[in-house]
């Protein structure tokens, strides 16, 4: 089954408010209300597309550990994926995708990081419940996630919402801002040349894994010519 096909199944157990979720309407239609204005107002067009130069970053791994994006980038190319927290099962479900692929990533040359707003304390658990194997990184404020033109922030009504629900983003993330990145997905050259990207502002949709696999070849190719 691809990832689209899991995520589809999910939220459709979500909506419908079958066991285990019994989610009222009232919920489903702020969430969707939120979804369609952050469609709307265009935010994905202006992230980072192909083409362009990733900004260098340095962020801090489960362990504390600086990972930098020059270091990862000497190695080979880089695949990014920013993803909103431990807490979203879209998310989870993702880095499940991901970490299945990743041999295949390696084999190409490839190195996979994924970025987070939430602190090495979540990160540690995104590991954990996954049973990753490559690095998740805390980006703190969304900063990175604002140099790719990622960052948004939520709504007041949304905000209202997750605290009704204890979605508690601050204490996840050590960050009162209430801000969360859109889900993307980068392949990144050596020279740091973006050659795939995909944002997309609604969270229940992301690309599969092999989607990145042209790209990736190209890459390839280049470090090789």
């Amino acid at each position: 089954m691809s990832l689209q096909a899991k995520l589809d199944a999910f939220k459709a157990d979500f909506q419908t408010g079958r066991p285990p979720y019994n989610v009222p309407r009232s919920v489903i239609e702020t969430m969707q209300r939120a979804t369609a204005e952050l469609i709307a107002s265009g935010a994905a067009q202006r992230a980072l597309r192909a083409g362009y130069r990733i900004p260098a970053f340095a962020l801090a791994d489960p362990a504390g550990k600086a990972v930098s994006s020059a270091d990862l980038l000497a190695r080979g190319p880089l695949v990014i994926s920013f993803y909103r927290g431990v807490w979203c099962p879209y998310c989870n479900m993702e880095l499940q995708a991901l970490q299945e692929i990743l041999p295949q990533f390696h084999a190409l040359g490839a190195s996979l990081i994924a970025i987070s707003p939430q602190n090495p304390v979540n990160s540690r658990k995104s590991v954990r419940q996954n049973t990753l194997s490559f690095p998740i990184l805390s980006d703190p404020g969304n900063e990175v996630a604002a140099a790719f033109g990622l960052r948004f922030a939520l709504p007041d009504y949304l905000v209202d919402l997750y605290k009704s629900l204890k979605n508690d983003l601050p204490a996840f993330n050590g960050d009162p801002s209430w801000t969360l990145p859109m889900p993307a997905r980068f392949v990144v050259g050596q020279d740091g040349t973006i050659l795939y990207a995909e944002v997309n502002p609604d969270y229940t949709r992301r690309p599969e894994p092999e989607d990145m696999f042209p790209a990736l070849r190209l890459a390839v190719g280049a470090t090789a010519a």
